[in-house]
């Protein structure tokens, strides 16, 4: 395992290592496993993925997980936090595989990817787990710039993310959960967005094309599995409804 330091903007990024450990928890308490599912909902289509740039993981359940699936695989991580990349380091641990595991902390609205890290691009899969929802949409689209030229061709981008319905009785019990957890984190972490960013149109401008979405929790939950576009034919999205 390696790691590398690049310095954050000071007092101008949120503050996450407090939550690192009582994460799993408090997110349980919330939302039982439904979280946890969408993470791990595209995680078997990723068996052939050898090189994986993962976003803002938190505490490392993902990366695990697919340390633990793929032992040809090797990660490079990157958060904001060193108490969730501790416990992301801690994870992976477990499962035998700091050895294909690079670790950096770095304020992602800022950061490229070191030529010189252990992992070097291009990475085939892209995996960002209830993180862009802590960026605004044009942040969300200049990381996604930053990263499509970091991805080698056909490579995939998973996303979970928190959603507001467009209709139905569930559009406004979305909206209230959405805006209660936003102040939670703003009073915890000092987060500064408070609105969902629009990441779809951020990755479609940056040449990622959505091959397929599964929702949870009636559209309070989603997850997405992006390709680039060169290699994603139009018309290929398939939508999915998961019991909640």
């Amino acid at each position: 395992m390696s790691t590398r330091r690049q310095h954050p903007r000071p007092g101008s990024i949120p503050h996450f290592c407090l939550l690192a450990r009582p994460y799993r928890w408090l997110e349980y308490l919330s939302f039982g496993h439904a979280l946890e599912r969408c993470r791990f909902t595209f995680l078997h289509t990723m068996a052939g993925q050898k090189r994986a740039l993962v976003l803002g993981d938190g505490d490392g359940r993902f990366t695990a997980q697919l340390l633990a699936q793929s032992p040809d695989s090797r990660v490079h991580a990157v958060d904001c936090s060193a108490g969730m990349l501790a416990a992301l380091y801690r994870r992976a641990k477990k499962v035998n595989a700091t050895d294909r595991l690079t670790l950096e902390q770095a304020d992602l609205r800022e950061w490229n990817v070191p030529r010189s890290a252990s992992l070097n691009p291009p990475f085939d899969l892209i995996a960002t787990h209830f993180f862009l929802d802590c960026l605004t949409t044009a942040e969300v689209a200049r990381l996604a710039q930053r990263v499509s030229a970091l991805s080698g061709p056909g490579a995939f981008w998973t996303i979970s993310e928190f959603a507001v319905p467009s209709g139905g009785w569930m559009r406004p019990v979305a909206a209230a959960v959405v805006f209660v957890l936003y102040r939670v984190f703003r009073l915890l972490t000092a987060l500064g967005p408070q609105q969902l960013p629009d990441h779809a149109s951020a990755l479609q401008s940056a040449g990622w094309r959505r091959v397929q979405r599964c929702e949870y929790l009636r559209g309070l939950l989603m997850s997405e599995l992006w390709q680039q576009s060169a290699a994603t034919p139009a018309g290929t999205e398939n939508a999915i409804t998961q019991p909640s």
